[in-house]
């Protein structure tokens, strides 16, 4: 895979600050992706993306499949031209959401047979289709087809799917060597971790994911429900058993103080709608913990949002005007929000990034757990 590598610069503790290059350029890591779900973040445009400091950002196989539709993007040249975003992009299988349909779908070991939430029709998602489907959208890094579980299950239940998991992340790996006509030559195929909160399992399915072999590997199956202290354990005990040449992706994590107690633990990528869903709800992250902007006491406040931020919200509007946009239901709220908390996200990892270099993770992290441990803020 030319196009893709990673090499690790620097260390602290299992900590590592390293760089990710793909075929459309580098990603500075730890690093954390904005959810784009369906081709677009919401309420950021990609020049605003650029100004938080994105480098890489996440897509969706299942909702790109069903709208506008994988084989019309890649007539209009792939996911990087369709959506004006030239950067690194990661595609999430689509597993996830077709699991989250509940009733509507049903795991059988060919794949996910489930009804659309747009129109009611039927489709069947294979390791193979979402394989296919992915080489055709051509992000850099496509994930393999795996099995969301809900917790708590039986441990039978947990064993069952981990395995159903590796089989289908092989029949992932094979139809990919396979393919020769793609919208990126570049793709590198990651693997997926499962195995529940059950270590045992998680050795497991390490081993069966790293027989196959495949660019880099991701912890799934994570941050459903579960305590952070039992996510921080699964961490714990999986991250070491991965390859230290390859980046390693936790999933779907998580608040700031989540990331630093993974990034301790030796993870490199993260995605998670939290800071964009969150804006939108009017809860924003900030140098002083977290804060609800509706709350009444911002009715006057002349000041910025958070003084030590430099994004355009805190450089232009103060909090009197951002909770009139939000109590007025302005869609410039949901923009301005999200400016700032992305921002917010993405100057967290530039300081985790830094801290690694430096050799002051741990002060980080217990500075984010004074921050964020606490309720949230009304300053």
């Amino acid at each position: 895979m030319p196009d893709f590598s990673f090499r690790v610069l620097h260390t602290d503790g299992a900590a590592r600050r390293g760089e990710m290059q793909t075929a459309h350029g580098a990603v500075q890591t730890p690093a954390f992706m904005p959810v784009g779900t369906r081709g677009a973040v919401k309420g950021m445009t990609p020049r605003d993306l650029r100004e938080a400091g994105a480098e890489i950002i996440l897509g969706n196989t299942y909702h790109l499949w069903l709208r506008p539709g994988d084989g019309l993007i890649a007539g209009l040249g792939g996911i990087h031209r369709f959506t004006g975003w030239d950067g690194p992009i990661l595609t999430d299988s689509g597993g996830f959401q077709a699991f989250s349909l509940g009733a509507k779908r049903v795991m059988t070991e060919d794949g996910i047979r489930f009804r659309s939430h747009l129109d009611g029709s039927e489709h069947l998602l294979t390791p193979e289709g979402a394989t296919d489907i992915q080489a055709r959208l051509g992000p850099d890094i496509a994930m393999v087809l795996d099995e969301c579980l809900a917790q708590p299950a039986a441990l039978g239940t947990v064993r069952e799917s981990t395995e159903r998991s590796a089989r289908w992340a092989r029949r992932c790996r094979d139809r990919f060597l396979e393919l020769r006509e793609v919208t990126n030559p570049g793709q590198a195929q990651f693997g997926i971790i499962q195995g529940g909160t059950v270590p045992e399992l998680r050795t497991l399915s390490v081993e069966r994911t790293l027989a196959i072999g495949f660019e880099a590997y991701a912890i799934g199956g994570l941050s459903v429900g579960e305590p952070a202290d039992i996510m921080y354990s699964v961490v714990g005990h999986t991250a070491p058993q991965l390859p230290a040449d390859r980046p390693r992706y936790l999933m779907g994590v998580g608040t700031p103080l989540d990331i630093v107690e993974a990034v301790s633990r030796g993870i490199d990528l993260f995605d998670c709608v939290m800071p964009t869903r969150n804006a939108r709800n009017g809860q924003l992250f900030t140098s002083v913990g977290r804060l609800t902007i509706k709350n009444a006491k911002y009715a006057g406040d002349g000041g910025p949002l958070d003084p030590a931020c430099s994004c355009y919200t805190c450089r232009t509007h103060s909090r009197a005007y951002l909770r009139h946009l939000f109590v007025s239901g302005e869609i410039g709220a949901a923009v301005l929000n999200t400016v700032h908390n992305l921002r917010f996200y993405l100057d967290t990892m530039a300081r985790v990034r830094q801290a690694i270099v430096f050799g002051t993770l741990e002060t980080l992290r217990q500075s984010l757990q004074a921050m964020f441990s606490r309720p949230l803020s009304d300053s």
